[in-house]
Order: structure tokens, then C-alpha cells, then sequence
């Protein structure tokens, strides 16, 4: 049974498409942007305002007989999809631009995962082994397959996978080209689709740097021979060169420092104590001594949680903005704001880190851009009385879990200003540990209390009050009145006149 479906085009040009119930609609897409003269890999097809999945037959699409698509122009910029790629039941997961042939997709499948070969397969027809053959790939996408290099050269775009999640199944079938020409043939077919292909599927660049050395130092041997023994200590890195001059500039032969000068040179003291200063805190502050906590001691008025007209007003609005539909940003903003942000990171030059120990005593750190989570670590176990007890630090909030490792603490956690770190003891901690003082005697006995400042209770002044004391004149008591129960009569006005209705 055939029927057809009805494209229509934004400048309202038609195009007539059969279709029968295993037709694909991405072959639909390409029929109707055929008959209209158009390209493409540069429109997509919605049905009643929603986007059609192009990956799919007809007959699962939920569309009916003379069903009229239109035809739209798609984003310039390329959307992220989630690929799932299924191998004999097992699973890889990777995000990657729709703008991505297949076979870069399974390259970068290849890249991510060391065990797998999915390009370069090659297995012998005999159990006897001998002469290997190559298994080419096969990618099947809703039921339709890819094997031919030309479909294996098309997008995913091109396959109708345009957003969201798609599951592309892989399988290998024996050729009868064998593992060599296979493979030749298939490097001369990118390189004549796509002449950078080889630049952007390179995941090893080390090899390809060894093989020019290997050439020049063939070329000169062969050219002369007695000069390659004296041009190999020349490739060796310029760092040791170097050293080497700058010797010769100082000491030339026959000076008499010549042999004093390396015994004087090994002896700084100040690295040690740089490093011993730089585990010091700057400030240990001892428990609060009161059970209740500081901020319950402060009273507020009950107006000053009452919600007034201007915080409704600007709950609207923002669930106006998010009613809104909003375009997901491209590639190249999500990088742009990457970027904006590590600069930002890049500016701050030093954070005051607090960390608060299980018996709430608390010590500060100045971090500059080059320590990491093992400094830090280092620090601590340098001020506690039981530092061999394992214990991790904590970030509240999204209680990320901080590192002791050569992570860098301002550029690998994004830390922009002062930040307070939890620590929590590991379940191998001992008891004595958990019950006893976290601080050794001699870091506790130059530990000092936290100074809260005073907070003027009860909001302060109002607004018609000044420091001598209250006004008796009428406007001075107009503007004492709280600005909330001024929004509450102009809102009483306000709806007056909405039951007004038959009096004019």
C-alpha cells in the first residue's frame, strides 16, 4: 500500500512525496528538498509545530496519508546528540556533534576506548589461520544499515539523528578484500572526500613526530657518514646545552674559580623554610563555647518576611522568562563562555580557604594559583594531633569531594574568593581520634576566638526616623508608615474600581 505526504516549503512552494510503510523519512526529506531545488543537509521537517524524527520509517511515525510537513530551515550551528553505540549487547555512551560522519563516530569511540577496533578489523576465513581479511563495519540506525564507505561517509545529521539520544547498533561482516587493501583503499577514499580528514584523526601525534627524525637521520648518514656521529649529541634537548655555554661564558679555562665555584653555588637555605612556611596557617580559632548557634540570637520583625506587591511582580516575570522557549547555545558560545571563565580564574592571584574540623575548630589558608589538594592535605596533618588517621575535605553545597592530589585547588575547583572546606573522617579513623582533640597542644594553645560582630537588631531606623528621635509632624508619620501597608492601599483603590461595573 502507497500514499504520499505533502512538503511544504517556507516560500509555500509544495512537493509531493510517496511513501510506503518501511519508507525512512529522511529519505522523504531528501525527496522533497530534491523537487524544490534545495539542499538537505540545511532544513529539517515539522508536523504540527513539532519536529519530526527522521531516523524512523513511516509506519511508525505516527503520520496518516497526505500528512502536509513543512519544511524548515535548521540551525546553523551544529547540535550536541548522545550516541549510544551497542557492540553484541555492550554499551558506549559518548556526546558528539551531529555534524560527525559515522566513520569519525566510530573513530572517536576508537580514541576513547583503548580496547576497541572498529575500523581496522581483519580476521582469516580459514579456522587454520593464514591471510586476514577485513571485517567491515555496519552500522544499523532504526533498522536501516550502513556498510558502503558512502554511507559510512554521511553525518549523523544526514541519518536523521538531528537531537536527543540515538542508539547506533554496530555489527562486522567478512569482506573479500583482504586487510592490506582494505585498508589502502579506504585511505585513499578519505583523501579524496575529505583531504583534512587525516589531520583531525590523528589521536596519536608522537609516532608521526618520531618518523621525520628517523628520515633526516638516514638522509645523513647516507650523505655523510663521518659527520652523523657529530650531529647526534646535537639532537639531544637545548636544556642541557645550554648549561654547557653559560659555563664556559663564566669560567673561561684557566680561571682559578673554575673548581671552587660548583662547591659554593649548592647551598640556599631559604627553599626550606619557604616550604615550612608555607604549611603554616594564618589564623586558628578555637570551638564556639555556646550550643546555640549565633544567628538565632538575631530578631527580626515579622513585616520584614512578608512578601510585598514588587517581590510578586518579579515572580511573574520570571516565570514569564521561563515559559519562554530559549535556543540551547552553540559549540562555539559554550566554548566563548569557557573560555570568559577561565580567564576570570585566570585574574585571581589568591584565596582564603577556611576549614572547619570535626570538633568545630577552624584554621585559614591563603592559596595562591599553584597549590593543590596534596598541599593542603600536607598542611593540615602538620597541625593534628593523630596524623595518621585517614580523613577526606569536603566542599558544602554540592559536597564536592576535594582531592589529595596535584589537582590545582583554584583552577580545578573554580574557587574565585574565600571558601569554606569540611573536614570528615574516614570510616578507617580510630575512636580515640573521633573523641579527642583534633589540634595538637602546641597549634591549640595559640588558637583564638571567632569575633562576631554586632548586628543592629530589629531592622535599624525607619524610614521617617532620625537619630534624634521621632518626628510629631503629619508628613513625618505619612512616611514612617511601612512601605508595605502603602502597597496594600493602593491596592485597595486599585480593585475599587474593578466593582464599579454600572456605575459611570
Amino acid at each position: 500500500m502507497s500514499a504520499h505526504v505533502e512538503v511544504v516549503s517556507t516560500d509555500l512552494r509544495r512537493a509531493k512525496v510517496k511513501v510506503t510503510p518501511g519508507t525512512y523519512l529522511v529519505d522523504v526529506l531528501n525527496e522533497a528538498c530534491k523537487k524544490l531545488n534545495v539542499n538537505a543537509d540545511k532544513y529539517e521537517l515539522k508536523y504540527r509545530q513539532k519536529n519530526v524524527d527522521l531516523t524512523g520509517p513511516f509506519r511508525t511515525s505516527g503520520l496518516g496519508p497526505g500528512a502536509k510537513l513543512e519544511l524548515v530551515q535548521k540551525s546553523k550551528s551544529a547540535s550536541v546528540v548522545s550516541i549510544a553505540l551497542d557492540i553484541s549487547g555492550k554499551r558506549y555512551t559518548k556526546k558528539l556533534p551531529n555534524d560527525m560522519t559515522l566513520w569519525q563516530t566510530l573513530r572517536q569511540f576508537e580514541s576513547a576506548e583503548s580496547d576497541l577496533n572498529l575500523t581496522g578489523r581483519g580476521a582469516p576465513k580459514d579456522q587454520n589461520g593464514g591471510q586476514l581479511y577485513h571485517e567491515a563495519p555496519v552500522v544499523n540506525i532504526m533498522g536501516r544499515e550502513y556498510s558502503a564507505l558512502e554511507d559510512l561517509n554521511k553525518t549523523l545529521s544526514q541519518c536523521g539523528i538531528n537531537s536527543g539520544s540515538m542508539v547506533l547498533r554496530l555489527s562486522f561482516k567478512l569482506t573479500e578484500k583482504t586487510l592490506f587493501e582494505a585498508m589502502s583503499s579506504i585511505g585513499q577514499f578519505l583523501k579524496d572526500v575529505e583531504p583534512d580528514q587525516p589531520k583531525t584523526e590523528e589521536p596519536k601525534p608522537a609516532p608521526v613526530a618520531e618518523e621525520p627524525k628517523t628520515e633526516r637521520n638516514n638522509a645523513e648518514v647516507v650523505e655523510e657518514p663521518e659527520a652523523q656521529s657529530n650531529t647526534e649529541p646535537s639532537i639531544q634537548p637545548t636544556e642541557t646545552a645550554a648549561p654547557a655555554v653559560t659555563k664556559e661564558e663564566r669560567n673561561p679555562p684557566g680561571d682559578p674559580m673554575d673548581v671552587d665555584e660548583p662547591q659554593s653555588q649548592p647551598q640556599p637555605t631559604s627553599p626550606p623554610t619557604e616550604h615550612i612556611d608555607r604549611l603554616l596557617p594564618t589564623s586558628v580559632f578555637v570551638a564556639p563555647t555556646s550550643t546555640t548557634p549565633a544567628a538565632v540570637n538575631i530578631q527580626e520583625p515579622d513585616s520584614a518576611y512578608e512578601p510585598t506587591i514588587a517581590h510578586a511582580q518579579l515572580r511573574q516575570q520570571q516565570l514569564l522568562q521561563k515559559a519562554q522557549n530559549t535556543r540551547l547555545k552553540s559549540d562555539t558560545e559554550l566554548a566563548a563562555i569557557a573560555a570568559e571563565e577561565a580567564a576570570k580564574l585566570a585574574k585571581v592571584t589568591k584565596v582564603e580557604i577556611k576549614v572547619r574540623f570535626p570538633d568545630q575548630t577552624s584554621a585559614t589558608w591563603v592559596a595562591t594559583p599553584e597549590e593543590t589538594g596534596a598541599w593542603l592535605y600536607q598542611a593540615i596533618r602538620a597541625m593534628m594531633a593523630h596524623p595518621d588517621q585517614p580523613f577526606k575535605l569536603v566542599i558544602p553545597g554540592p559536597r564536592t569531594h576535594v582531592e589529595e592530589s596535584g589537582k590545582k585547588l583554584i583552577s580545578g575547583y573554580k574557587l574565585k574568593g574565600p571558601q569554606l572546606f569540611n573536614l570528615i573522617w574516614e570510616d578507617g579513623a580510630s575512636v580515640e581520634a573521633r573523641k579527642g582533640g583534633f589540634l595538637k597542644e602546641s597549634v591549640a594553645s595559640q588558637a583564638r576566638e571567632i569575633v562576631i560582630p554586632e548586628v543592629a537588631q530589629g531592622g535599624g531606623l525607619g524610614e521617617g526616623e532620625s537619630e534624634a528621635g521621632p518626628s510629631s509632624s503629619s508628613s513625618q508619620a505619612k512616611s514612617q508608615k511601612p512601605k508595605s501597608d502603602l502597597d496594600s492601599d493602593a491596592v485597595k483603590k486599585k480593585m475599587a474600581k474593578f466593582f464599579k461595573f454600572g456605575k459611570k
